[in-house]
């Protein structure tokens, strides 16, 4: 099974999960980090994840149709559980260096996957445009990632 192989209604499942899942990192870090960055980093995640669901979650009503859950979304489901099981048990600088290299890999990971695999295979110019967009915003959450990896070293 590849990527590049899901339709869109599959694609747009694999976003929202992904997603989903940056905010649930996002909010252990808020439950957790007691540093300014990572906390202004979460609250931004938070934001712009919720923002980008939103505009996916009304263009599926307006088209009518359902995401479908794929072997993506549930690959990233179950590697997100083992991840905020272990990142859950941790403190301090500990936490705040594990949650700034995970959203530093976890955005290079998704954007690699929206620019090289999904953009080029969506055939919705809706669905294609929402992406485009969305990953300028996740590319940003990117270099942002980069520098708070370099603060905490």
């Amino acid at each position: 099974q590849s990527p590049a192989e899901l339709n869109d209604l599959e694609i747009a499942h694999v976003a929202y999960v992904a997603d989903n899942i940056d905010i649930r990192y996002a909010h252990l870090a808020l439950a957790i980090s007691q540093n300014a960055e990572v906390r202004e980093f979460a609250k931004t995640m938070i934001r712009d994840h919720e923002a980008v669901n939103e505009q996916a979650l009304a263009l599926l009503k307006k088209l009518n149709a359902q995401p479908q859950d794929n072997f993506l979304s549930k690959t990233l489901q179950t590697n997100a559980e083992k991840l905020i099981d272990e990142m859950s048990k941790l403190r301090g600088a500990e936490f705040d260096k594990k949650y700034a290299s995970n959203e530093l890999a976890y955005h290079k990971a998704v954007n690699d996957l929206v620019e090289n695999a999904f953009i080029p295979n969506i055939e919705n110019a809706e669905v294609k445009a929402l992406f485009e967009a969305g990953l300028e915003i996740f590319k940003a959450h990117e270099g942002h990632a980069t520098m708070m990896v370099g603060k905490l070293k």
